[in-house]
C-alpha cells in the first residue's frame, strides 16, 4: 500500500513515531529488568558473584542469539508486523512471570520474610527470562528493519536520520530505566513482611512492555507492510550449499573458472537470488571482526562497575553509587547523537573528506580501544592508593592503646611510644619468623613479652591497656572492602560486655576486646547501645560520616556526661580517586559507540536487498552475542593478577582487529540494492516483451557493475 502524502510529518512517515515510541518503551522495559538482574540473583536467590555473572552474560548472549529466529519467522512466515506483535505478547508474559518470581510471599507460608521453596522462584525466573530472551531477541531485527521499510525511494536522508532517532529512543529508554528501577528496588514492600521491592521494580518494566505493544498495534493502519518473501534463510543456505558442491564437482580445490564462487549456483538458481546473496555475503564477511568491539563495550556493566567500587563517588554535592556510573554512557549518547549528526559529520564533509560508513566504524573501534587504554591508566592510579597487605611469610601489626597511660612497645630494631587512646598510624610489616614484641609502661624497666601466634599473611591489632595487659586481634581484612562499602569494628574498653546495633547490624563485644568487621554503605549511621549501665536518654548516637571503601576501628568509651561514645581510628583509608576520573573513558567509548553502532545499523540496512533486511539485522546483532561470549572466555581463561593488564590486553586486541577491519573495508564496494533490483525488473520485462526472442546474452550480473556506485572506502 502506498503512503499518502497526508500521512507525512516533517517529511517523515507518520508511522515512524509509533515505532520510535514502541522502541523506547521496549528498551526501558529491557534495560530496567537487566539493571536489577545481577542484584536479584545475588541477594534474592542467593547465588554467588561468579554464578550470577555467568548466568547474566549467558542471558545477554541469548538475547542477541534469538534474533536469528525472529528474522526467520518474519522473513519467511509472518512478516515483520505480525512477528513484532506476537513476540511482544510472549515478551510481556515473560516480564510478568519474572516479576511474579520475585514475590517472596509466594512460597513464604510461615511469614518469616524468606521464601520456603526457593526452587519455585528459580524455576519461574528462568522461565520468565527464557520468554524475555525469545521476545526481545525475536523482535530486535524486525523493529529497526520495519522502521526502515516505512520510507519511500528518495527518502534516504530521512531514513539515515531515522536510525539516529531510533538509537536515541533506545538510549533514552535505557537511561531512564537504569535511573528509575534501582529507586523502585530499594522501596520496601510485601504482604506479611517488608523487603526490597523486586516485584515493583520488575513490574514497572512489564507494564511498559504492555504499553509498547498497545502503541504499536494502534499504529497498525498506517504502516507500510512488506509481505514475507518465503523462507529466505533456507533458500540462501541451499543456494550456497549447491554452489560449493557444484564447484567441487567441476574443479575440486582449483581456483578460477568463474568470476565468483557463487556463480557455480547458476545451473539451478536465478541470477537475482545469486546477486542478492553476494551482497549479503560481502557484508557478513565484514562483520567477522565486529564482535571484538562489543566485547569491550559490554564490560561497562561488569569490569568498569567493579573499577568504580574502588573509587570515591563524591562528585560535588552528590554521591554516586558504583552501578550508577553506567548511566554516564546513556546520558552522553543522548547528548552526542544529535551533536555528531548535526555538527561533526557536516564539518567533516565541509573539509572535503568522504567519511563513508566503514570509515566511521573503523574510527569507532579505534576510540573504544583508546577508552580501554584510559581505563588502564585510571586503574594504575587506583592501584597506587591501595593499601599494602602482608605477603605469605609476613605479618603486619598495629598498636592501639586503650588504657589510661602511655605505653612503650618494643619491636625488633625499634621501639614505639603510644599515648593513651592513641595508635600507630600505619601497620608495620615484619618477617613472621623474626617477630618478638615486648611492652612496658613509660619509665618502667620490666617488660612483658607478647605471647601470641601471629598468623602469616594477616594484619593484626595489638590492644594494650596496662604494662602487662594486652590482647592480639587478627583483623581478618586482607583486601579493601568490596562494592565501596566500609568495614567497621568496635573495641570495648569497658569492664563489662557491651551489645550494640549499628544500622540494623548487631555487635556483641566482650571487655577489652575487638569485634569482627561488618560492612556498611556510605553515609552516617545510627548506633544504639543496648547494654544496661548507660543513661536511657543517650544510648543512641550517630557514627562519623563514612565515605567509600574504608575500614575503621571504633573504640567505645564513656563521655564526660556518662553517655557512651566512640573514638574512630582509621585502618584503611577511604577511596581517594574520584569516580569523575572514569568520565574520559566513558566519553571515548560513547563517541566510539555513536560512530560505530548507529552507522552499523544503517549500513546493514542500506546494503541489503529488500527481502534480506532482517537477515542482515540479525547478523549484526549476532556480533553482539559473540562479543559477550568473548568476555566470558577471556575473563575465565586469562586470570590476570593485575586488572590494568587485562584492560591493555583488550585494548591491544581491538586495535589489531581495527587495523584488519580497515584493510577489509578498503576493498569493499558499496552497492545500491534498489538499483540492482530495478535492473533485474528491467531485464525480466525485456525478456517478456521479446517472448524469449534473441536477447543479448550478457548476464545481468555483468550489467549491474556499471550502474553500481563505485565508491571505495
Amino acid at each position: 500500500m502506498g503512503m499518502s502524502r497526508s500521512q507525512n510529518c516533517f517529511g517523515y512517515p507518520l508511522s515512524i513515531f509509533f515505532i520510535v515510541v514502541n522502541e523506547f518503551c521496549e528498551r526501558f522495559s529491557y534495560y530496567g529488568m537487566r539493571a536489577l538482574l545481577i542484584l536479584y540473583f545475588r541477594r534474592f536467590i542467593g547465588w554467588d558473584d561468579n554464578l550470577s555473572t555467568a548466568i547474566y552474560h549467558t542471558f545477554v548472549a541469548l538475547c542477541y542469539l534469538t534474533p536469528i529466529l525472529g528474522a526467520l519467522i518474519a522473513d519467511s512466515w509472518l512478516g515483520k508486523f505480525k512477528t513484532i506483535v506476537y513476540l511482544s505478547i510472549v515478551y510481556t508474559i515473560g516480564q510478568v512471570v519474572t516479576a511474579i518470581s520475585s514475590i517472596h510471599d509466594l512460597t513464604d507460608a510461615n511469614h518469616d520474610g524468606t521464601p520456603d521453596n526457593m526452587a519455585v522462584h528459580v524455576a519461574l525466573s528462568m522461565i520468565g527470562l527464557a520468554l524475555i530472551a525469545l521476545g526481545t531477541g525475536g523482535i530486535k531485527p524486525c523493529v529497526s528493519a520495519f522502521g526502515g521499510d516505512q520510507f519511500e525511494e528518495g527518502q534516504e536522508k530521512q531514513r539515515n536520520r531515522f536510525f539516529s532517532i531510533f538509537y536515541l529512543a533506545i538510549n533514552a529508554g535505557s537511561l531512564l530505566s537504569t535511573i528509575i528501577t534501582p529507586i523502585l528496588r530499594v522501596q520496601e514492600c510485601g504482604i506479611h513482611s517488608k523487603q526490597a521491592c523486586y516485584p515493583l521494580a520488575f513490574g514497572v518494566p512489564a507494564a511498559l512492555m504492555a504499553v509498547s505493544l498497545i502503541v504499536f498495534v494502534i499504529g497498525s493502519g498506517m504502516y507500510k507492510k512488506v509481505k514475507p518473501q518465503g523462507n529466505i534463510m533456507a533458500k540462501v543456505a541451499r543456494c550456497i550449499g549447491f554452489a560449493i558442491k557444484n564447484k567441487f564437482r567441476h574443479q575440486g580445490f582449483k581456483c578460477g573458472g568463474r568470476e565468483h564462487w557463487l556463480d557455480w549456483a547458476r545451473e539451478k538458481y536465478d541470477e537475482r537470488l545469486i546477486s542478492q546473496i553476494k551482497m549479503v555475503m560481502r557484508v557478513m564477511f565484514l562483520y567477522i571482526p565486529l564482535p571484538m568491539f562489543w566485547a569491550l563495550f559490554d564490560q561497562q556493566g561488569s569490569r568498569w562497575t567493579l573499577q568504580a567500587t574502588a573509587m570515591s563517588g563524591k562528585i560535588g554535592g552528590i554521591e554516586l553509587q558504583p552501578d550508577q556510573m553506567q548511566t554516564v554512557n546513556a546520558i552522553l549518547i543522548v547528548i552526542m547523537v544529535p551533536i555528531v549528526d548535526a555538527v561533526v559529520y557536516p564539518l567533516i564533509a565541509k573539509c572535503g573528506i568522504n567519511f563513508t560508513s566503514l570509515r566511521k566504524m573503523t574510527v569507532g573501534m579505534f576510540l573504544a580501544s583508546m577508552a580501554f587504554v584510559v581505563a588502564a591508566i585510571v586503574q594504575l592510579e587506583i592501584d597506587k592508593t591501595l593499601p599494602v597487605f602482608p605477603q605469605a611469610n609476613q605479618v603486619q601489626v598495629k598498636v592501639l592503646n586503650i588504657g589510661n597511660q602511655n605505653m612503650m612497645v618494643y619491636f625488633p630494631g625499634h621501639a614505639v611510644n603510644v599515648s593513651q587512646m592513641g595508635h600507630t598510624k600505619s601497620y608495620m610489616t615484619f618477617d613472621a619468623d623474626k617477630l618478638n614484641i615486648n611492652i612496658s609502661g613509660i619509665g618502667q624497666s620490666v617488660t612483658t613479652p607478647v605471647v601470641s601466634n601471629f598468623e602469616k599473611g594477616q594484619r593484626h591489632t595489638l590492644l594494650v591497656w596496662d604494662s602487662n595487659k594486652y590482647q592480639v586481634v587478627n583483623d581478618g581484612l586482607n583486601k579493601k572492602p568490596d562494592k565501596g562499602e566500609n568495614g567497621i569494628r568496635f573495641v570495648n574498653k569497658f569492664e563489662q560486655t557491651i551489645s550494640l546495633t549499628m544500622a540494623g547490624k548487631d555487635y556483641n563485644i566482650t571487655s577489652h576486646n575487638a569485634s569482627e568487621y561488618q560492612f556498611f554503605p556510605y553515609g552516617s549511621k545510627s548506633i544504639t547501645v543496648t547494654s544496661a549501665g548507660f543513661p536511657e536518654s543517650c544510648r543512641t548516637f550517630k557514627s562519623p560520616y563514612l565515605q567509600f571503601g574504608s575500614a575503621y576501628t571504633y573504640v567505645l568509651k564513656a563521655e564526660t556526661n556518662g553517655c557512651p561514645g566512640v573514638e574512630p581510628f582509621e585502618d584503611i583509608a577511604p577511596n581517594s580517586i574520584n569516580m569523575a576520573l572514569q568520565i574520559p573513558q566513558y566519553f571515548l567509548l560513547t563517541c566510539g559507540e555513536v560512530v560505530f553502532s548507529v552507522t552499523g545499523l544503517e549500513f546493514s540496512y542500506s546494503q541489503a536487498p529488500s527481502n534480506m533486511k532482517s537477515v542482515l539485522q540479525a547478523g549484526w546483532l549476532l556480533t553482539v552475542a559473540v562479543g559477550n561470549i568473548i568476555v566470558l572466555i577471556v575473563a575465565g581463561a586469562g586470570q590476570f593478577s593485575e586488572q590494568w593488564a587485562e584492560y591493555i590486553l583488550f585494548a591491544a586486541l581491538l586495535l589489531v582487529v581495527c587495523i584488519i577491519f580497515a584493510i577489509m573495508a578498503r576493498f569493499y564496494t558499496y552497492v545500491n540494492p534498489e538499483e540492482t533490483e530495478a535492473q533485474f525488473d528491467e531485464e525480466e520485462k525485456k525478456k517478456k516483451n521479446l517472448d524469449g526472442g534473441n536477447l543479448d546474452s550478457s548476464s545481468p550480473g555483468d550489467v549491474n557493475l556499471d550502474n553500481v556506485k563505485q565508491t571505495k572506502m
